[in-house]
């Protein structure tokens, strides 16, 4: 698995933990605030489409690191 498919599999299970794989903390720690308030305010509603943005943006800066887009 490459280092964008392990950023985006870490951020489907806890959001955020893919961005701090990434070296990306404050991007992290926002996944990992936002997520969960937005499962908790919505009931559940929201939070699936918090994971799975957390999970897409995990894995395309992870692509763009590996290909040197970003340093």
């Amino acid at each position: 698995m490459t280092q964008a498919g392990l950023a985006a599999v870490c951020s489907l299970v806890i959001p955020g933990v893919g961005q701090i794989y990434n070296g990306d903390f404050l991007r992290g720690i926002f996944w990992l605030i936002v997520t969960p308030g937005f499962w908790i305010g919505t009931g559940g509603l929201l939070g699936w489409i918090c994971h799975l943005i957390a999970s897409y943006t995990a894995y395309s800066r992870g692509k763009k690191y590996m290909t040197g887009q970003l340093t």
